[in-house]
């Protein structure tokens, strides 16, 4: 008579719950995907190597310029009037329901780069900072002896950045400086999320008719501060990818191959097959 040795299916059990753990210890984020400057410590010092970009006036922005001077009223026939808005019925001048007070009319960039100034006519202005612009116009007003003594001021009206992805509050944000880095656009939106990809966050920049993207490692101060993406400039679209974890969790109830849930549900029915072995 011939005996089989009976194996034992607590040892395959053993063996199954071995490799269950370690693969959910791997699926867990770690302190190194989420901690940024991860090689910048206190004290230490890093050159900012990444072309300082000013904001200039592009195609479709749209501007304020305001000129003051010692004669108001004169330097009034260079000033666009202030617009009282209103949420009445259309075709109602009641300004009852007023939304906030007076906004000053701005310029739009027609698509040759020009803008139609008073008196002075079509200036161009695309490519050009606002200090540019504000200096052209006063040279330009002292030179035909319009305003002895001008201030011109010019302010971008419309300028903003896209924020998409895995971040708190994705959304478009203005730019209300000449100089916006791309930690400045991260604080507006809130952050990344917990499952945000801070390893690879993309910029999208459109140059021309040539759309640019880069790429930026949050969790590297040296990679940011020397990425042609630290500065912003307008219509820049950043884009944060989730992680891997998160990814998982995007497919059909986030039971695949690489996701915990998957591994937890076979290590349960390995032990409900090994049980029923063992009751026969």
């Amino acid at each position: 008579m011939i005996f089989m040795n009976r194996i034992n299916p607590f040892n395959g059990i053993f063996a199954l719950l071995a490799v269950v753990l370690m693969l959910l210890a791997s699926s867990c984020n770690s302190t190194k995907e989420v901690l940024y400057f991860q090689d910048l410590k206190p004290g230490n010092t890093v050159a900012v190597t990444a072309e300082e970009l000013t904001l200039t006036v592009r195609p479709e922005d749209k501007i304020s310029i305001i000129v003051n001077s010692r004669d108001p009223q004169l330097t009034a026939l260079f000033n666009l009037p202030r617009v009282n808005k209103s949420i009445g019925t259309v075709g109602q001048t009641s300004t009852s329901l007023s939304s906030g007070g007076n906004d000053m009319l701005g310029y739009t960039v027609d698509a040759d780069g020009e803008i139609d100034f008073p008196v002075l006519g079509k200036i161009y202005v695309a490519g050009k900072t606002r200090e540019q612009i504000a200096e052209y116009i006063k040279s330009e007003l002292i030179r035909d002896n319009l305003v002895k003594d001008p201030i011109v001021t010019v302010e971008f009206m419309n300028l903003c950045v896209s924020v998409l992805g895995e971040v708190n509050s994705p959304g478009r944000y203005a730019l209300d400086r000449d100089h916006n880095t791309i930690l400045d656009v991260i604080g507006m939106a809130g952050d990344l999320t917990i499952n945000g990809n801070r390893n690879n966050v993309m910029v999208l920049r459109k140059d021309g008719d040539t759309q640019r993207i880069y790429t930026l490692d949050l969790t590297s101060g040296s990679n940011i501060y020397s990425s042609p993406a630290y500065y912003v400039q307008q219509n820049d679209v950043v884009y944060v990818e989730p992680n891997e974890m998160k990814a998982r969790q995007s497919t059909v109830n986030g039971n695949t191959v690489r996701s915990a849930s998957f591994w937890i549900s076979l290590t349960s029915l390995a032990m409900s097959v090994a049980l029923f072995i063992m009751n026969l």
